[in-house]
Protein backbone atom coordinates (compact mmCIF):
# COMPACT_ATOMS: atom_id res chain seq x y z
CA UNK A 1 0.00 0.00 0.00
CA UNK A 2 2.53 2.57 0.76
CA UNK A 3 4.48 1.88 -2.21
CA UNK A 4 1.24 4.09 -4.33
CA UNK A 5 1.32 6.82 -1.42
CA UNK A 6 2.02 10.15 -2.53
CA UNK A 7 2.54 12.93 -0.20
CA UNK A 8 -0.09 15.26 -0.21
CA UNK A 9 2.16 18.43 0.46
CA UNK A 10 4.83 17.91 -2.51
CA UNK A 11 7.96 16.27 -2.63
CA UNK A 12 12.05 17.60 -2.35
CA UNK A 13 12.91 18.11 -5.39
CA UNK A 14 16.17 15.99 -4.88
CA UNK A 15 17.85 13.53 -1.91
CA UNK A 16 20.62 16.50 -1.83
CA UNK A 17 17.36 19.50 -0.73
CA UNK A 18 16.09 17.54 1.61
CA UNK A 19 19.89 16.64 3.19
CA UNK A 20 19.99 20.15 3.52
CA UNK A 21 16.47 20.68 5.02
CA UNK A 22 17.32 18.58 7.62
CA UNK A 23 20.48 19.66 8.38
CA UNK A 24 18.67 22.99 8.33
CA UNK A 25 16.04 21.24 10.75
CA UNK A 26 19.35 19.84 13.17
CA UNK A 27 21.46 22.76 12.98
CA UNK A 28 20.15 25.66 15.33
CA UNK A 29 20.83 27.49 18.67
CA UNK A 30 21.77 23.48 19.91
CA UNK A 31 25.05 23.98 17.78
CA UNK A 32 25.68 27.39 17.53
CA UNK A 33 24.92 27.86 21.47
CA UNK A 34 24.77 25.13 23.18
CA UNK A 35 27.73 22.90 21.68
CA UNK A 36 30.33 25.22 22.07
CA UNK A 37 29.83 25.92 26.04
CA UNK A 38 28.91 22.18 26.95
CA UNK A 39 32.81 21.82 25.32
CA UNK A 40 33.70 24.46 27.35
CA UNK A 41 32.14 23.42 30.82
CA UNK A 42 33.59 19.86 30.35
CA UNK A 43 36.68 19.95 29.67
CA UNK A 44 37.18 19.99 25.52
CA UNK A 45 38.20 17.26 23.59
CA UNK A 46 36.98 14.90 25.67
CA UNK A 47 33.61 15.98 25.61
CA UNK A 48 34.15 15.97 21.97
CA UNK A 49 35.26 12.11 21.67
CA UNK A 50 32.40 10.64 23.69
CA UNK A 51 29.84 13.16 21.91
CA UNK A 52 30.96 11.88 18.24
CA UNK A 53 30.84 8.14 19.56
CA UNK A 54 26.99 9.12 20.80
CA UNK A 55 26.10 10.60 17.53
CA UNK A 56 26.91 7.20 15.98
CA UNK A 57 25.45 4.95 18.70
CA UNK A 58 22.18 7.14 19.13
CA UNK A 59 21.55 9.77 16.98
CA UNK A 60 22.11 7.85 14.00
CA UNK A 61 20.19 4.92 14.03
CA UNK A 62 17.15 6.63 15.63
CA UNK A 63 17.17 9.17 12.71
CA UNK A 64 16.96 6.28 10.21
CA UNK A 65 13.92 5.10 11.73
CA UNK A 66 12.64 8.60 11.91
CA UNK A 67 13.00 9.10 8.60
CA UNK A 68 11.64 5.50 7.28
CA UNK A 69 8.25 6.13 9.32
CA UNK A 70 8.22 9.32 7.13
CA UNK A 71 8.70 8.33 4.39
CA UNK A 72 6.29 4.93 4.77
CA UNK A 73 3.76 6.74 6.03
CA UNK A 74 3.96 10.21 3.33
CA UNK A 75 1.68 12.49 5.92
CA UNK A 76 2.00 14.58 8.75
CA UNK A 77 4.46 12.36 12.05
CA UNK A 78 0.24 11.49 13.29
CA UNK A 79 -1.08 10.31 10.40
CA UNK A 80 2.14 8.77 9.18
CA UNK A 81 2.05 7.18 12.39
CA UNK A 82 -1.42 5.62 12.09
CA UNK A 83 -1.54 4.60 8.50
CA UNK A 84 2.05 2.62 9.38
CA UNK A 85 0.49 0.76 12.31
CA UNK A 86 -2.30 -0.64 10.64
CA UNK A 87 -0.18 -1.56 7.76
CA UNK A 88 2.24 -3.50 10.26
CA UNK A 89 -1.02 -5.16 11.67
CA UNK A 90 -0.32 -2.79 14.95
CA UNK A 91 -2.92 -0.91 16.77
CA UNK A 92 -3.71 2.85 15.34
CA UNK A 93 -3.09 4.17 18.91
CA UNK A 94 0.20 4.37 17.65
CA UNK A 95 -0.59 7.90 16.41
CA UNK A 96 0.10 8.84 19.82
CA UNK A 97 3.32 8.97 19.26
CA UNK A 98 2.77 11.11 16.53
CA UNK A 99 0.88 13.63 18.52
CA UNK A 100 3.43 13.50 21.07
CA UNK A 101 6.11 14.83 18.34
CA UNK A 102 3.86 17.91 16.94
CA UNK A 103 2.42 18.42 20.47
CA UNK A 104 6.75 18.69 21.57
CA UNK A 105 7.78 20.60 18.40
CA UNK A 106 4.63 22.86 19.13
CA UNK A 107 6.23 23.77 22.83
CA UNK A 108 9.64 23.76 21.79
CA UNK A 109 8.55 27.05 19.06
CA UNK A 110 7.23 28.61 21.57
CA UNK A 111 9.91 29.56 23.47
CA UNK A 112 12.76 28.50 20.66
CA UNK A 113 10.70 31.52 19.03
CA UNK A 114 11.60 34.08 22.02
CA UNK A 115 15.43 33.20 21.87
CA UNK A 116 15.58 33.27 18.02
CA UNK A 117 13.63 36.91 18.48
CA UNK A 118 16.73 37.16 20.77
CA UNK A 119 19.03 36.66 17.97
CA UNK A 120 17.31 39.15 15.68
CA UNK A 121 17.34 41.56 18.11
CA UNK A 122 21.36 41.42 18.52
CA UNK A 123 21.35 41.44 14.51
CA UNK A 124 20.14 45.04 14.33
CA UNK A 125 22.64 45.75 17.69
CA UNK A 126 25.32 44.61 15.89
CA UNK A 127 24.67 47.25 12.46
CA UNK A 128 24.38 49.82 15.05
CA UNK A 129 27.71 49.38 16.97
CA UNK A 130 26.31 48.33 20.18
CA UNK A 131 29.36 46.29 20.49
CA UNK A 132 32.31 48.55 20.12
CA UNK A 133 33.89 49.12 23.50
CA UNK A 134 31.19 47.72 25.43
CA UNK A 135 32.48 46.54 28.87
CA UNK A 136 30.85 43.43 30.84
CA UNK A 137 28.39 45.20 33.07
CA UNK A 138 27.73 47.32 29.95
CA UNK A 139 27.05 43.86 27.97
CA UNK A 140 25.15 41.86 31.04
CA UNK A 141 23.22 45.10 31.16
CA UNK A 142 22.10 44.93 27.55
CA UNK A 143 20.91 41.36 28.02
CA UNK A 144 19.55 42.08 30.79
CA UNK A 145 17.45 44.93 29.49
CA UNK A 146 16.29 43.01 26.47
CA UNK A 147 14.95 40.32 28.48
CA UNK A 148 13.52 42.41 30.90
CA UNK A 149 11.25 44.21 28.70
CA UNK A 150 7.86 42.91 27.66
CA UNK A 151 7.39 45.07 24.58
CA UNK A 152 11.19 44.21 23.09
CA UNK A 153 11.06 40.40 24.06
CA UNK A 154 7.34 39.94 22.30
CA UNK A 155 8.44 42.65 19.32
CA UNK A 156 11.01 40.19 18.23
CA UNK A 157 9.45 37.21 19.31
CA UNK A 158 6.67 38.00 16.77
CA UNK A 159 8.82 39.46 13.82
CA UNK A 160 10.32 35.97 14.39
CA UNK A 161 7.21 33.61 14.10
CA UNK A 162 6.14 35.89 10.92
CA UNK A 163 9.56 35.02 9.45
CA UNK A 164 8.65 31.17 9.73
CA UNK A 165 4.76 31.24 9.08
CA UNK A 166 5.79 33.10 5.66
CA UNK A 167 7.48 30.42 4.79
CA UNK A 168 5.66 27.35 6.02
CA UNK A 169 2.84 28.64 4.25
CA UNK A 170 3.88 28.65 1.12
CA UNK A 171 4.45 25.13 1.04
CA UNK A 172 7.04 22.09 0.40
CA UNK A 173 8.84 23.58 -2.61
CA UNK A 174 7.83 27.43 -2.68
CA UNK A 175 8.46 27.91 1.00
CA UNK A 176 10.58 25.51 3.00
CA UNK A 177 12.44 24.44 0.08
CA UNK A 178 13.13 27.80 -1.27
CA UNK A 179 14.64 28.83 2.40
CA UNK A 180 17.08 26.52 2.75
CA UNK A 181 18.67 26.43 -0.90
CA UNK A 182 19.05 30.23 0.11
CA UNK A 183 19.68 30.18 4.23
CA UNK A 184 21.70 26.50 4.38
CA UNK A 185 24.50 27.73 2.03
CA UNK A 186 24.23 31.29 3.74
CA UNK A 187 24.96 29.52 6.84
CA UNK A 188 27.61 27.57 5.85
CA UNK A 189 29.53 30.88 4.10
CA UNK A 190 29.36 32.51 7.20
CA UNK A 191 30.38 29.72 9.65
CA UNK A 192 33.47 29.45 7.43
CA UNK A 193 34.17 33.09 7.61
CA UNK A 194 34.03 33.17 11.31
CA UNK A 195 36.31 30.37 11.16
CA UNK A 196 38.96 31.79 8.92
CA UNK A 197 39.10 34.69 10.95
CA UNK A 198 39.42 32.19 14.18
CA UNK A 199 42.64 31.19 11.90
CA UNK A 200 44.12 34.34 11.70
CA UNK A 201 43.85 35.15 14.89
CA UNK A 202 47.44 34.87 16.13
CA UNK A 203 48.32 32.27 18.53
CA UNK A 204 44.39 31.75 19.92
CA UNK A 205 43.48 28.93 16.97
CA UNK A 206 46.15 26.35 18.07
CA UNK A 207 44.93 27.48 21.29
CA UNK A 208 40.92 26.32 20.73
CA UNK A 209 42.59 23.37 18.20
CA UNK A 210 44.41 22.28 21.56
CA UNK A 211 41.22 22.59 23.81
CA UNK A 212 38.96 20.82 21.38
CA UNK A 213 40.89 18.11 20.03
CA UNK A 214 43.16 17.00 23.13
CA UNK A 215 41.58 15.26 25.04
CA UNK A 216 41.79 15.05 29.13
CA UNK A 217 39.56 12.21 30.13
CA UNK A 218 40.75 12.37 33.53
CA UNK A 219 37.93 15.10 33.58
CA UNK A 220 34.99 13.06 32.30
CA UNK A 221 32.68 11.69 35.12
CA UNK A 222 29.43 10.15 34.87
CA UNK A 223 27.82 13.25 34.16
CA UNK A 224 29.78 14.12 31.13
CA UNK A 225 29.09 10.96 29.29
CA UNK A 226 25.63 11.61 30.00
CA UNK A 227 25.14 15.22 28.95
CA UNK A 228 27.05 14.44 25.84
CA UNK A 229 24.53 11.52 25.26
CA UNK A 230 21.52 13.77 25.47
CA UNK A 231 23.26 16.64 23.66
CA UNK A 232 24.12 13.90 20.47
CA UNK A 233 20.14 13.65 20.69
CA UNK A 234 18.92 16.83 20.60
CA UNK A 235 21.01 18.37 18.59
CA UNK A 236 19.51 16.50 15.21
CA UNK A 237 15.80 17.75 16.02
CA UNK A 238 14.90 13.64 17.28
CA UNK A 239 11.80 12.65 18.63
CA UNK A 240 9.70 16.36 17.66
CA UNK A 241 8.47 15.52 14.37
CA UNK A 242 10.24 17.63 11.93
CA UNK A 243 12.49 15.08 10.84
CA UNK A 244 9.67 12.71 10.22
CA UNK A 245 7.84 14.96 8.45
CA UNK A 246 10.70 15.86 6.15
CA UNK A 247 11.31 12.17 5.37
CA UNK A 248 8.03 12.28 4.28
CA UNK A 249 8.66 14.18 1.22
CA UNK A 250 11.86 12.33 0.19
CA UNK A 251 11.57 10.66 -2.79
CA UNK A 252 11.07 7.15 -2.75
CA UNK A 253 14.50 6.55 -4.89
CA UNK A 254 16.60 8.09 -2.85
CA UNK A 255 18.71 6.67 -0.09
CA UNK A 256 17.68 6.88 3.35
CA UNK A 257 20.84 5.62 5.21
CA UNK A 258 22.78 7.55 2.71
CA UNK A 259 21.41 10.87 3.56
CA UNK A 260 20.77 10.34 7.07
CA UNK A 261 24.57 9.48 7.41
CA UNK A 262 25.16 12.58 5.61
CA UNK A 263 22.55 15.01 7.67
CA UNK A 264 24.75 13.76 10.95
CA UNK A 265 27.74 14.56 9.52
CA UNK A 266 26.81 17.80 8.26
CA UNK A 267 25.48 18.53 11.32
CA UNK A 268 28.04 17.24 13.17
CA UNK A 269 30.39 18.94 11.51
CA UNK A 270 28.73 22.67 11.60
CA UNK A 271 28.93 22.18 15.51
CA UNK A 272 32.96 21.21 15.55
CA UNK A 273 32.99 24.63 13.29
CA UNK A 274 31.33 26.70 15.92
CA UNK A 275 33.39 25.35 18.42
CA UNK A 276 36.55 26.90 16.19
CA UNK A 277 34.98 30.26 15.40
CA UNK A 278 33.62 30.95 18.81
CA UNK A 279 36.77 29.85 21.00
CA UNK A 280 39.75 31.37 19.40
CA UNK A 281 38.13 35.04 19.18
CA UNK A 282 37.41 34.01 22.95
CA UNK A 283 40.84 32.91 23.86
CA UNK A 284 42.35 35.94 22.06
CA UNK A 285 40.98 38.40 24.19
CA UNK A 286 42.04 35.80 27.85
CA UNK A 287 38.57 34.82 28.44
CA UNK A 288 37.37 31.58 29.49
CA UNK A 289 35.26 29.12 27.30
CA UNK A 290 33.21 27.51 30.03
CA UNK A 291 30.96 30.56 30.13
CA UNK A 292 27.60 28.51 30.34
CA UNK A 293 24.62 30.07 27.88
CA UNK A 294 25.73 33.70 28.43
CA UNK A 295 28.81 32.99 26.29
CA UNK A 296 26.88 33.91 23.29
CA UNK A 297 24.43 37.17 24.29
CA UNK A 298 27.18 38.47 27.02
CA UNK A 299 30.74 37.22 26.43
CA UNK A 300 30.46 37.27 23.08
CA UNK A 301 29.70 40.70 22.35
CA UNK A 302 32.58 42.16 24.48
CA UNK A 303 35.19 40.13 22.86
CA UNK A 304 33.48 41.66 19.50
CA UNK A 305 33.66 44.87 20.80
CA UNK A 306 37.81 44.20 21.26
CA UNK A 307 39.32 42.86 18.33
CA UNK A 308 39.96 43.81 15.02
CA UNK A 309 37.21 43.75 12.41
CA UNK A 310 34.85 43.05 15.36
CA UNK A 311 31.81 45.49 13.96
CA UNK A 312 31.84 42.95 11.02
CA UNK A 313 32.61 39.49 12.83
CA UNK A 314 30.07 40.37 15.37
CA UNK A 315 27.21 40.98 12.27
CA UNK A 316 28.05 37.93 10.92
CA UNK A 317 27.78 35.76 13.84
CA UNK A 318 24.75 36.98 14.75
CA UNK A 319 23.12 36.47 11.29
CA UNK A 320 24.52 33.21 11.38
CA UNK A 321 22.59 32.64 14.57
CA UNK A 322 19.86 33.94 12.95
CA UNK A 323 19.70 31.86 10.09
CA UNK A 324 20.15 28.93 11.99
CA UNK A 325 17.22 29.79 14.16
CA UNK A 326 14.77 30.09 11.27
CA UNK A 327 15.91 26.78 9.76
CA UNK A 328 15.18 24.80 13.09
CA UNK A 329 12.04 26.60 13.82
CA UNK A 330 10.03 26.16 10.29
CA UNK A 331 11.30 22.36 10.78
CA UNK A 332 9.31 22.77 14.18
CA UNK A 333 6.31 24.74 12.81
CA UNK A 334 5.98 22.49 9.56
CA UNK A 335 4.31 19.18 11.98
CA UNK A 336 1.62 20.63 13.17
CA UNK A 337 0.80 22.90 9.89
CA UNK A 338 1.09 19.83 7.30
CA UNK A 339 -1.48 17.91 10.11
CA UNK A 340 -4.01 20.80 10.15
CA UNK A 341 -3.70 20.72 6.25
CA UNK A 342 -4.73 17.23 6.31
CA UNK A 343 -7.62 17.59 8.48
CA UNK A 344 -8.83 20.83 6.67
CA UNK A 345 -11.54 20.37 4.39
CA UNK A 346 -10.16 23.04 1.93
CA UNK A 347 -6.61 21.71 2.28
CA UNK A 348 -5.49 25.25 2.62
CA UNK A 349 -2.15 25.22 3.96
CA UNK A 350 -1.99 29.65 4.11
CA UNK A 351 -5.09 28.97 6.98
CA UNK A 352 -3.43 26.27 8.56
CA UNK A 353 0.02 27.93 8.76
CA UNK A 354 -2.03 31.02 10.19
CA UNK A 355 -3.68 29.12 13.05
CA UNK A 356 -0.91 27.02 14.20
CA UNK A 357 1.13 30.13 14.12
CA UNK A 358 -1.34 32.24 15.81
CA UNK A 359 -1.47 29.23 18.44
CA UNK A 360 2.01 28.93 19.37
CA UNK A 361 3.05 32.76 19.16
CA UNK A 362 0.23 33.08 21.90
CA UNK A 363 1.88 30.64 24.14
CA UNK A 364 5.68 32.04 22.97
CA UNK A 365 3.99 35.59 24.40
CA UNK A 366 3.30 33.51 27.63
CA UNK A 367 7.02 32.37 27.71
CA UNK A 368 8.62 35.79 27.04
CA UNK A 369 6.63 37.68 29.71
CA UNK A 370 7.37 34.49 32.20
CA UNK A 371 10.99 36.40 32.29
CA UNK A 372 9.92 39.70 33.26
CA UNK A 373 6.11 40.85 33.83
CA UNK A 374 4.73 37.10 34.32
CA UNK A 375 7.95 36.05 36.62
CA UNK A 376 6.32 35.10 39.26
CA UNK A 377 4.33 32.71 37.86
CA UNK A 378 5.29 28.78 38.58
CA UNK A 379 4.27 25.82 36.06
CA UNK A 380 6.34 23.54 37.81
CA UNK A 381 8.41 23.82 41.42
CA UNK A 382 10.77 26.57 40.98
CA UNK A 383 10.21 26.80 37.29
CA UNK A 384 8.54 30.24 35.20
CA UNK A 385 6.77 28.95 32.01
CA UNK A 386 9.57 28.94 29.75
CA UNK A 387 11.53 26.59 32.12
CA UNK A 388 8.74 24.27 32.53
CA UNK A 389 8.13 24.19 28.49
CA UNK A 390 11.32 23.52 27.89
CA UNK A 391 12.03 21.00 30.86
CA UNK A 392 8.32 18.98 29.68
CA UNK A 393 9.56 18.90 25.84
CA UNK A 394 13.37 18.29 25.80
CA UNK A 395 13.66 16.23 29.29
CA UNK A 396 10.43 14.35 28.81
CA UNK A 397 8.92 14.33 25.76
CA UNK A 398 11.84 13.63 23.35
CA UNK A 399 13.56 11.25 24.66
CA UNK A 400 9.92 9.32 24.97
CA UNK A 401 9.24 10.01 21.52
CA UNK A 402 12.82 8.61 20.57
CA UNK A 403 12.68 5.74 22.23
CA UNK A 404 9.19 5.26 20.98
CA UNK A 405 10.68 5.51 17.55
CA UNK A 406 13.02 3.26 18.07
CA UNK A 407 10.86 0.53 19.64
CA UNK A 408 8.33 0.93 16.84
CA UNK A 409 10.39 0.67 13.94
CA UNK A 410 13.21 -2.09 15.64
CA UNK A 411 10.38 -4.40 17.17
CA UNK A 412 6.88 -3.92 15.99
CA UNK A 413 7.57 -3.10 11.99
CA UNK A 414 8.20 -5.73 9.80
CA UNK A 415 11.78 -6.61 8.53
CA UNK A 416 10.44 -6.93 4.96
CA UNK A 417 9.14 -3.20 5.43
CA UNK A 418 11.99 -1.50 6.94
CA UNK A 419 14.32 -3.19 4.31
CA UNK A 420 11.88 -2.50 1.84
CA UNK A 421 11.90 1.81 2.18
CA UNK A 422 15.94 1.31 3.44
CA UNK A 423 16.33 -0.42 0.30
CA UNK A 424 18.75 -2.79 1.57
CA UNK A 425 20.01 -6.33 2.25
CA UNK A 426 18.48 -8.06 4.97
CA UNK A 427 21.39 -10.19 5.37
CA UNK A 428 24.09 -7.41 5.05
CA UNK A 429 26.51 -6.32 7.84
CA UNK A 430 25.51 -3.18 8.16
CA UNK A 431 21.88 -3.43 8.27
CA UNK A 432 22.20 -6.10 10.68
CA UNK A 433 24.09 -4.06 12.79
CA UNK A 434 21.92 -0.18 12.81
CA UNK A 435 19.23 -3.15 13.86
CA UNK A 436 21.14 -4.08 16.78
CA UNK A 437 21.82 -0.36 18.01
CA UNK A 438 18.81 0.67 17.24
CA UNK A 439 16.26 -2.41 19.04
CA UNK A 440 18.86 -2.62 22.05
CA UNK A 441 21.70 0.22 22.37
CA UNK A 442 19.99 3.56 21.21
CA UNK A 443 16.92 2.93 23.54
CA UNK A 444 19.22 2.12 26.67
CA UNK A 445 21.17 5.20 25.90
CA UNK A 446 17.77 7.26 25.58
CA UNK A 447 16.52 5.89 28.91
CA UNK A 448 19.93 6.47 30.53
CA UNK A 449 19.42 10.30 29.52
CA UNK A 450 15.98 10.43 30.57
CA UNK A 451 16.88 9.11 33.68
CA UNK A 452 19.67 11.59 34.34
CA UNK A 453 17.56 14.51 33.20
CA UNK A 454 14.40 13.86 35.07
CA UNK A 455 16.73 13.25 38.19
CA UNK A 456 15.41 9.40 38.61
CA UNK A 457 19.31 8.70 39.31
CA UNK A 458 19.39 10.90 42.46
CA UNK A 459 16.00 8.90 43.57
CA UNK A 460 17.53 6.13 43.61
CA UNK A 461 21.30 6.66 44.37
Amino acid sequence: MSETRSSLHGEWSSGMIFVLAATGSAVGLGNLWRFPYLVGENGGAAFVIIYLLCILLVGLPIMIAEITLGRRGKRSPINSLRSVALEEGRSANWALLGWLGVAAGFLILSFYSVVGGWALSYVLQSLLGTFQGITSDSSTHLFETLVASPFSVLGWHTLFMLLLFGIVAMGVRKGLQRAVTILMPLLFVLLILLVGYGMAASGAFQEAMAFMFQPDFSAVEGGTVLTAMGQAFFTLSLGMGAIMVYGAYLPKHESIPHSAGWIVGMDTITAILAGLAIFPIVFAVGLEPGEGAGLVFITLPIVFGEIPFGYLLGLLFFVLLSVAAITSGMSLLEPATSYLTERRRDGSRLKAAAIISSLIWLLGVACGLSLNALSGITVLPGMNIFDSLEYISNDIMLPLGGLLIAIFVGWRMRLSSVVGELGVNENGALFKLWLVVTRFVAPAAVILVFANATGLFELFG
